[in-house]
C-alpha cells in the first residue's frame, strides 16, 4: 500500500491513503490539490489552513484564510507547539517540500495534518 502511494505521489494521481477510514488518531496525509480543497471544505470550523512559506512569499499571495508560520524561522517549532491539537491542519508551501517536512514534525507532536502535495500551484482556484 505504501509503495502504491509513493508511486502515485511521484507519477501523479489520487493518493489512496486519503480515503482510509478514520479511527480518530491523528493522520499525516499527502493530498492532491482537489483532495486538499475538498477535505478543507468538509472539515470547515475544525480545520486550520497553514502557509509555511516565508513572509515575503505569503505577502505575494496565499490561499484565503491561511495563517503564515515560516518553516525557516527559528521559532517555527515553538509556534507550532502552541497550536490547537483539536484541529486538522491543512499545510502548504510553494512546492510541497517544506509543508511535508512541517507535517512530519507536527504529526510527531500529535497533530492531525494534511499536506498539499505539489504546493500552492496545485490548489484549484
Amino acid at each position: 500500500m505504501a509503495w502504491n502511494s509513493f508511486l502515485k505521489n511521484i507519477l501523479g494521481g489520487d493518493d489512496s491513503t486519503a480515503t482510509l477510514p478514520d479511527d480518530g488518531s491523528p493522520r499525516n496525509l499527502n493530498l492532491s490539490g482537489g483532495q486538499f480543497k475538498q477535505q478543507l471544505l468538509d472539515a470547515a470550523s475544525a480545520a486550520a489552513l497553514l502557509d509555511v512559506r516565508t513572509a515575503a512569499e505569503f505577502s505575494g499571495g496565499t490561499i484565503p484564510g491561511a495563517r503564515n508560520i515560516d518553516f525557516f524561522a527559528a521559532d517555527f517549532g515553538q509556534k507550532i507547539s502552541q497550536l490547537d491539537k483539536g484541529k486538522t491542519y491543512f499545510v502548504f508551501c510553494r512546492s510541497g517540500n517544506r509543508s511535508a517536512q512541517a507535517c512530519k514534525m507536527m504529526h510527531k507532536l500529535g497533530f492531525d495534518v494534511r499536506n498539499l502535495s505539489g504546493g500552492i500551484g496545485t490548489f484549484p482556484g
